[in-house]
């Protein structure tokens, strides 16, 4: 994807807010523990992700990133981001990102809100947050213990300066109509704007409403299980302009852990197979007007399922599965692990794990493990080199 292709990779790579952007600089320069965390408030698409992500990179921390879902409840809070905070020494260099922030709202807050609070007011890490909005009651306890800094809306102006660059580089063009079309309906969301701009110019232009316009991730995967109709489904589904490996990844992380039957569990199963394997084929060929045929295999997964949520995993996909397949003896081994670092299995197998074999792998730890566990390192070690 184009976006992907041209996601900066430096500061100066972005456009707009140069104020503010060196205000996020300034800030991370003068970090030290205590230091105030970050705020950024800003609409969607105009780099508050992306800058935190290369900051981090920048600086050398290690970003542990959270969304909404993440922060809504006190217990999930707790099991991601304590074991972090309490060993900083034995995690490296982590930072912490907290996307979304404004979307913890209402009925849906089972706490996560006080919860985040509580770790804002004594940070012994970076912290940075990002928001759309600072409007809600939530925000205001949030703002009183942060740092802002605001992120305006990028001027249509740049924003086709910067895609006529990209199309230039691309040996591609667009009419004045098509440009000013991309532009007018990305709403200042970078993202959307380059993603929009490359279906264009590969021949695909799917009709999107404007009620569905840009929506995010998580609304994106509740509203398509909750369409009344297929053909609003496919609304929901176009309207989710992301890169097409996250979109795969979303569906096939909610389904796993969704409370459906087996039979039902194949089925979409075998559909993300399919997605998966197409997307393959592009990633290998580089022939990206296949791009237009994945919505066509992911509406399939269309069902009205209220038993199907959106749900993110923390841990890769290849970890994951291998942790399934291998899962008997990664709980054996867990078990053994969590009582000595005195943590919960789960909780040693999401956050620890990857990093015990991230460790071993640069032979800075090492482990007496009977010959079983042993090969399942070894295996897992292979994934992540």
């Amino acid at each position: 994807m184009w976006s992907e292709k041209y996601r900066p990779q430096i500061i100066s790579d972005m456009i707009g807010n140069e104020e503010s952007r060196t205000a996020v600089m300034e800030w991370f320069a003068k970090w030290k523990k205590g230091t105030k965390p970050l705020l950024l408030i800003g609409p969607p698409g105009i780099g508050k992700t992306t800058i935190a992500y290369i900051v981090a990179k920048q600086f050398g921390y290690d970003m542990i990133g959270l969304n909404a879902s993440d922060a809504r409840s006190k217990s999930r809070i707790n099991e991601i981001l304590t074991p972090v905070l309490a060993n900083v020494s034995v995690m490296g260099s982590p930072m912490i990102f907290v996307d979304e922030v404004d979307g913890i709202h209402g009925r849906s807050d089972f706490g996560g809100t006080s919860a985040l609070v509580d770790i804002l007011k004594e940070p012994t890490v970076p912290i940075i947050l990002a928001a759309n909005s600072d409007t809600s009651d939530k925000m205001k306890s949030i703002k009183k213990v942060v740092k802002t800094i605001y992120f305006k809306k990028i001027s249509p102006r740049l924003l086709r300066i910067y895609l006529e660059n990209i199309l230039k580089k691309e040996s591609a063009k667009l009419s004045p109509g098509s440009l000013i079309k991309v532009i007018d309906k990305s709403k200042g969301d970078i993202r959307s704007m380059i993603n929009l701009a490359q279906s264009f110019v590969t021949g695909f232009n799917p009709q999107i409403e404007t009620t569905f316009e840009n929506i995010n991730i998580e609304d994106g995967i509740n509203t398509f299980f909750k369409a009344n109709s297929i053909e609003e489904a496919k609304i929901i589904l176009y309207s989710m302009q992301i890169d097409p490996r996250e979109k795969i990844n979303a569906f096939y992380s909610s389904i796993i852990t969704s409370n459906i039957d087996n039979y039902t569990l194949a089925k979409h199963l075998e559909i993300i197979s399919d997605a998966d394997m197409l997307f393959g084929k592009i990633m290998k060929t580089q022939n990206w007007r296949l791009l237009r045929y994945l919505n066509n295999i992911l509406i399939k997964l269309y069902h009205n399922d209220d038993r199907i949520r959106y749900s993110q995993y923390n841990i890769s996909w290849p970890l994951l599965n291998r942790i399934r397949w291998d899962g008997t003896k990664i709980k054996s081994l867990s078990s053994i692990m969590a009582k000595k670092l005195h943590l919960s299995s789960s909780t040693f197998v999401t956050i620890c794990l990857p990093f015990v074999l991230f460790c071993i792998k640069n032979k800075t730890l090492e482990l007496e493990l009977e010959e079983t566990f042993g090969d399942v390192v070894k295996k897992e070690i292979e994934l992540i080199q």
